[in-house]
């Protein structure tokens, strides 16, 4: 059954009203994904609840691939490109994706490379929808804790939860009331759970091997020395266009 053409126009009107700016965009899209005109209206309700996108449609485009979410599961963001870009620039053999939810970056690294991915996560119902988009190597656990003990990587990918807690009700309503705050609350200045990935980074790293992890401006400083404290070598890579920062340790030979 195909979609009528008042069920569209009511759509737009009812994401409109609901404050979408890409109402008509928005409104292709939940169509395209609608088996009819009530599974469409019951999409438009959720949508105009204020839930992602999305987590309405049950997919994201990410990096030139498409990954399926299952609802609560962390929706990856387009800023997040710069860390599957820098990845790649290490011409990486193994890749781990610390706190994977979709599995969505290292998928988006081994799309343009052949490489072996882990995963983890500390959420079952993200490790079963990192597996649901083929990352094999999915293990649920606490950051490190699951993998096996003899894996060095080349590069760790790790889009920790980087959100300082007070700004949490500062985010988008979006955000704030459809992912959990597991996904996005790091603690009094958002580096929490970066600082314990960054504590065990050089055991699990390969010689020059690569810690990299989204960051905010202001975190920055703190990043950078939490980083080299562990020994590893630090910088910061910025892109202008996708308003994005991301920290890179580097483990010596």
């Amino acid at each position: 059954m195909t979609i009528t053409e008042s069920a569209l126009v009511t759509a737009v009107e009812r994401l409109r009203a609901a404050g979408c700016v890409f109402a008509e965009d928005e409104a292709g899209i939940l169509s395209a994904a609608a088996a009819d005109d009530a599974r469409l209206a019951v999409m438009v309700a959720r949508r105009a609840q204020g839930e992602p996108l999305e987590q309405v449609v049950g997919y994201a485009d990410f990096a030139g691939i498409r990954v399926t979410l299952r609802k609560g599961v962390f929706v990856p963001r387009v800023r997040s490109e710069l860390l599957v870009r820098t990845a790649l620039e290490e011409d990486p053999h193994l890749v781990l994706d610390l706190c994977c939810g979709s599995g969505a970056l290292g998928l988006a690294v081994k799309r343009h490379k052949d490489v072996q991915l882990h995963a983890t996560d500390i959420d079952p119902v993200a490790v079963a929808c990192a597996r649901d988009n083929g990352v094999t190597r999915a293990y649920q656990g606490d950051l490190y804790d699951p993998l096996p003990a003899d894996l060095r990587f080349d590069v760790i990918l790790a889009n920790v939860p980087y959100v300082a807690t007070a700004h949490i009700p500062l985010l988008p309503a979006e955000a704030r009331d459809h992912e959990p705050a597991s996904a996005l609350d790091g603690g009094a200045d958002g580096l929490d759970i970066f600082r314990r990935v960054a504590g065990q980074a050089m055991m699990w790293l390969a010689p020059r091997g690569v810690l990299l992890s989204e960051i905010t401006e202001a975190q920055e400083e703190i990043a950078v020395r939490t980083v080299t404290e562990q020994g590893l070598d630090a910088d910061v890579i910025y892109d202008e266009d996708l308003e994005a920062r991301v920290v890179r340790g580097r483990k010596r030979e």
